[in-house]
């Protein structure tokens, strides 16, 4: 399983940090995974899943 952080995370989904945090709270987006105090990743298969179910539903 790989973690990715929000500079990874970017490159994939081109949406602003309160973009992905509404999508996120909505349910629309894959949540994100506490990793520290002040540290927060995403679990790639996943953002790579919802970007392919996009694709799919296109």
């Amino acid at each position: 399983m790989r973690i990715i952080d929000w500079k990874v995370l970017k490159t994939i989904v081109p949406y602003s940090r309160q973009h992905i945090q509404r999508l996120e709270l909505d349910g629309l987006f894959p949540k994100r995974v506490q990793l520290g105090k002040c540290r927060v990743g995403w679990v790639y298969d996943e953002v790579m899943a919802w970007c392919q179910e996009r694709i799919d539903n296109r």
